[in-house]
C-alpha cells in the first residue's frame, strides 16, 4: 500500500508538551489550595482533552462536579496560555521529517485533543508557516478523539481516502483513532506513553525515531 497523506497528533508526537502543561495545571491546583502531581503522573493525565485532564487531576469530589471542573478548566486555560511555550519545544528530527513530507509534496495536518487556541498558537509558533494543510483540536460540539469523526473530516479536506492516510500518535487514543476511521495506525516511541500500550490498541508500524516514517511507510511520492 502506498500512502499520500499523514495526520499527526500533537502534545507527544510533534511536541514535547508535558513540562508546560504539568506546570500549569499544578499552579491552578496550588491556587485552589490542593495537592499537585508530579510530573510523570501527567503522562496518563493527557490525552483526552483538556477537560477530562481536570477531571483526572482535581481533587474526586471537585471532579464530580461539572460546575467545579467548568471554573477550573478556564482558569488552568489562562495559565496555560501564558506559559505553553516556556518548555514546550517540537521533538528531535520532527522538523527534519517534516522538511522531508514537504519535499516530496505529501500533504500533513493536525488531530489534536488539546484546546483549539493553545494548538493553534502552538504550532503558528513552533512551526513553518503553512506547513500543515489543517490543525484541528477539540472544538466545542465536535467529539474528540478517539471518535473519528474529526480525523475523517481532515482526510477529506486533504483530498484522500481513509486507508490513504498514516496516523502518527504516541497514546491508545491515537491508536484507536487511526483504526476507527480506517487509517495506518503508525505509533512514536518517543512520546508519553510505551510501546505496549501502542501495539495493545492496534498499532501496525512503530517509529523510534521521526525519520524512520520514510524508511517504514511507503509514499506515492516518494
Amino acid at each position: 500500500m502506498q500512502y499520500k497523506a499523514v495526520i499527526f497528533d500533537l502534545d507527544g508526537t510533534l511536541v514535547n508538551s508535558l513540562d508546560d502543561i504539568a506546570d500549569s495545571v499544578n499552579a491552578m491546583l496550588e491556587g485552589y489550595g490542593f495537592p499537585t502531581h508530579e510530573i510523570e503522573k501527567y503522562r496518563h493525565f493527557v490525552g483526552n482533552g483538556s477537560q477530562k485532564l481536570m477531571e483526572r487531576t482535581l481533587p474526586e469530589d471537585k471532579a464530580a462536579s461539572a460546575e467545579f471542573v467548568k471554573d477550573a478548566l478556564a482558569k488552568y486555560k489562562e495559565i496555560y496560555d501564558v506559559h505553553l511555550l516556556e518548555k514546550t519545544r517540537p521533538y528531535t528530527g520532527i522538523n527534519e521529517l517534516l522538511s522531508a513530507l514537504k519535499k516530496y509534496r505529501i500533504p500533513v495536518a493536525i488531530c489534536t485533543n488539546k484546546h483549539m487556541e493553545a494548538a493553534t498558537k502552538i504550532v503558528n509558533i513552533l512551526f513553518e508557516k503553512d506547513l500543515f494543510q489543517e490543525v484541528l483540536g477539540d472544538r466545542p460540539g465536535h467529539p474528540k478523539k478517539p471518535d473519528p469523526a474529526t480525523p475523517l473530516e481532515i482526510a477529506k479536506n486533504l483530498g484522500v481516502q481513509p486507508e490513504e492516510v498514516a496516523y502518527l500518535g504516541d497514546s491508545s487514543v491515537d491508536m484507536q483513532t487511526a483504526v476507527r476511521a480506517g487509517f495506518l495506525p503508525v505509533g512514536v516511541l518517543w512520546g508519553f506513553r510505551d510501546k505496549e500500550e501502542l501495539i495493545a490498541n492496534g498499532a501496525k508500524v512503530l517509529l523510534e525515531k521521526p525519520q524512520e516514517l520514510l524508511e517504514k511507510v511507503r509514499f506515492s511520492k516518494v
